[in-house]
C-alpha cells in the first residue's frame, strides 16, 4: 500500500513552483474538499523565508544550550578534563558524520520534516513512521521541560513566585510567536543564538585571562590536569583511579556529549522553508558544524583548566546558574558578579530552546502528514504557517504544569524520559537512510559528483557513525546495571522500547514492503526546486556585507 502511494506521488505531474506564491487554508477550503485543500496546502507550500544567516544561527543556537552551560559540569566531574575533552571531540566526529550524510540528502531533496521523509521513501515506511513520531514526541515534550526550566531559573531572583506563573506566561508568548510567519522565528532565533555565541566567546577570553594569572588563584596553567588529574574515575572499582574506572567515566561522557550536541539536525528540519536550499544548506553544513565543534571543544577545554574535577559544586546539581561550571570557575577566581549574568543567559537559552521545540516538532508533524503517517489536516497552512500542527504541538507545553505538584512531577518525569535517546535514534536512522540513498543513486545512474553537496569519505564515514551511534544507544543506560536498578533501566531504555513498539506495530498493521532502490521516490519535492529561480540580493548595509563575508 505504501509502495503504491509512492509510485502515485512520483508519477503525478509537478506544477511550476513559485517561492513567492502564498497558499492559505481559507482559499483551499473554499473548494469544499479537505483533500483538495491538503493537496494544495502541502509541505511544498510552506514559505521559503529562512536565509543563510538564519539557518546557520538556528543550527548553532539549537545546539549551544543547557547541555553546554550546565551539563558540561557533570561531564568534567565524571571523566576529568582530558576525558571530557576527548569525549566531546570524538562525539563531534560522530555528529559530523550525521550532518554530512543529512546534508547530501537535504540539498538534493529539501522537504519539510526531511529525515522522516527520507527514511520512509528510501528505506522503509515503518522506519519513517516510528522515527518520526518518537522524534516529534521528544521535541513536543521538551517544550514543557523548557517552560518548567524557565520558572526554575527565574526563581533564582524571585524564589517567592510560583513556577506556574512563568510556565503560563511563556507558553502564551512562545506559542503565539510560532503562529507568525517563519521569518519571525528565524529572526528571534538569530538574536537568541547571538547572545549565546557572545557569552561563550566572552567566557573563553575570561578563561584565558584567569588561567594566565588574572584571578585570585594566580597562574594556573595545566594545574588541574596534574592535581587532581587529567582523567577521573567513575562508578567502578570503589572510586580508585584504575584504567577501567577512567574508561567508564569517558564512556559516560560520550552520552552526555551526545545530548549536548542534540539540535544540530535542525538545519534539515528547516530545509522545507529555506530560501535557495541548494546553496544555503551545503554552506550551513560545511561551516556551521565546525563552529559548533569550536565552541564545544574549546569551552570544555577552558572549563577543565579552571575547575578541578573533584570540585563539590560540580556534583551539587541544579538548573540555575549555581550549577554552571562557568559560574563555578568565576567563583574560584574571585569574580562574584557572574552568576546573575549567566542566569540571564540561561533564561534566553531555555526560551530559545522552547521556541525551537515548537517549530521543529510542528514541522516534523507536517512531514509525517505528508507521508501519510498523521492526519492530513496537519499539512494545512494559514498565512504560510501550519497552524494545526503548531496548535497541536503547543498543547503539550501545558504538561509543564504537572511539575507544580509533587504527584504530577513523577508522571511528568516518566513522560520526559521517552524523549531521552530519541535524538540518537534519529541520527542512526539518518545514517541508515543515507546508505539507502547512495544505493538509489547508483541504481538510477546518478553520480554523486553531480549532487549539490557531496558528503566526504563515503560510504565509510556513514558506517563509522552508524556503528558508534548504535553502540551508544544500546549502552547509554549502563549505569542501571551497576548495580541493577529496574527503574533506572526503563528510564534509560524506554525510548528504544517505544521505538521498537511503533516500528513493529506499524509493520504488523500496515505491512509495507522495504523500499527497493528502483522504486524509491526521489522526485516528489525535488523538481520544484530544480525549476525555481532564486535571486540572491546583494547586501548594501555594513552588517549585511559583514555577514555575507562571514558566512
Amino acid at each position: 500500500m505504501a509502495d503504491n502511494a509512492i509510485h502515485s506521488a512520483a508519477s503525478q505531474p509537478q506544477k511550476e513552483f513559485d517561492v513567492n506564491e502564498k497558499h492559505t487554508w481559507q482559499s483551499d477550503a473554499s473548494s469544499g474538499s479537505l483533500d483538495h485543500a491538503v493537496e494544495r496546502g502541502t509541505t511544498h507550500q510552506l514559505s521559503r523565508q529562512l536565509k543563510s544567516r538564519h539557518l546557520q544561527m538556528i543550527a548553532i543556537g539549537g545546539t549551544i544550550g543547557t547541555g553546554l552551560f550546565i551539563g558540561s559540569g557533570t561531564a568534567l566531574a565524571n571523566a576529568g578534563p582530558a576525558g571530557a575533552l576527548i569525549a566531546y571531540a570524538f562525539v563531534g566526529t560522530l555528529v559530523y558524520s550525521v550532518m554530512v550524510s543529512l546534508g547530501e540528502m537535504c540539498a538534493f531533496l529539501p522537504v519539510t520534516g526531511a529525515f522522516t521523509a527520507y527514511a520512509s521513501r528510501f528505506v522503509d515506511p515503518s522506519l519513517g513512521f516510528s522515527m518520526g513520531w518518537i522524534y516529534w514526541w521528544a521535541w513536543a515534550s521538551c517544550y514543557a521541560l523548557e517552560l518548567t526550566a524557565s520558572g526554575i531559573i527565574i526563581q533564582y531572583w524571585r524564589p517567592d513566585l510560583s513556577q506556574a506563573i512563568f510556565i503560563g506566561c511563556f507558553w502564551i508568548v512562545i506559542t503565539a510567536l510560532n503562529f507568525l510567519p517563519v521569518r519571525f522565528y528565524g529572526e528571534i532565533e538569530f538574536y537568541f543564538a547571538l547572545i549565546k555565541v557572545i557569552t561563550v566567546l566572552g567566557f573563553m577570553i575570561f578563561a584565558i585571562c584567569i588561567d594566565a594569572g588574572a584571578g585570585q588563584q594566580g597562574y594556573l596553567g595545566f594545574e588541574t590536569w596534574r592535581n587532581p588529574g587529567a582523567f577521573a574515575p567513575y562508578l567502578v572499582d570503589g572510586g580508585r583511579s584504575t584504567s577501567l574506572a577512567k574508561f567508564v567515566g569517558f564512556w559516560s561522557v560520550l552520552i552526555q556529549a551526545g545530548f549536548s550536541y542534540s539540535g544540530t539536525e535542525l538545519v534539515a528540519v528547516a530545509a522545507g522553508e529555506t530560501y535557495n536550499p541548494r546553496k544555503t544548506i551545503p554552506s550551513a553544513i560545511r561551516k556551521t558544524f565546525f563552529r559548533i565543534i569550536f565552541f564545544f571543544v574549546f569551552t570544555i577545554f577552558f572549563i577543565g583548566l579552571l575547575v578541578p574535577y573533584d570540585n563539590e559544586q560540580l556534583r551539587a546539581g541544579g538548573d540555575d546558574a549555581t550549577a554552571s561550571p562557568l559560574v563555578i570557575a568565576a567563583k574560584l577566581a574571585g569574580v562574584k558578579t557572574l552568576p546573575g549574568l549567566i542566569n540571564a543567559v540561561l533564561l534566553c537559552t531555555v526560551l530559545s530552546a522552547a521556541n525551537s521545540n515548537v517549530y521543529s516538532a510542528s514541522r516534523i508533524l507536517v512531514g509525517l502528514a505528508g507521508e501519510g503517517f498523521a492526519p492530513k489536516f496537519f499539512q494545512l497552512t494559514k498565512g504560510e504557517v501550519p497552524v494545526y500542527a503548531v496548535g497541536f504541538t503547543s498543547l503539550f507545553g501545558l504538561l509543564g504544569f504537572m511539575n507544580v505538584s509533587s504527584a504530577g512531577s513523577v508522571a511528568f518525569n516518566w513522560l520526559i524520559q521517552i524523549s531521552g535517546v530519541a535524538g540518537f535514534i534519529a541520527w542512526a536512522c539518518i545514517l541508515v537512510s543515507h546508505l539507502a540513498f547512495m544505493k538509489i543513486l547508483e541504481n538510477r545512474g546518478i553520480s554523486r559528483d553531480t549532487l549539490p553537496y557531496k558528503a566526504m569519505l563515503q560510504p565509510w564515514f556513514t558506517y563509522y557513525g552508524l556503528f558508534f551511534w548504535v553502540l551508544i544507544i544500546f549502552t547509554q543506560g549502563f549505569t542501571a546495571f551497576i548495580p541493577w536498578d529496574t527503574s533506572a533501566f526503563f528510564i534509560a531504555y524506554i525510548s528504544l522500547i517505544l521505538f521498537a513498539v511503533l516500528y513493529i506495530g506499524h509493520k504488523a498493521i500496515v505491512r509495507p514492503r522495504f523500499v527497493r532502490p528502483s522504486e524509491a521516490d526521489i522526485d516528489s519535492g525535488r523538481k520544484e526546486i530544480d525549476e525555481a529561480v532564486f535571486e540572491e540580493p546583494v547586501p548594501t548595509t555594513f552588517f549585511g556585507k559583514f555577514w555575507s563575508w562571514l558566512s
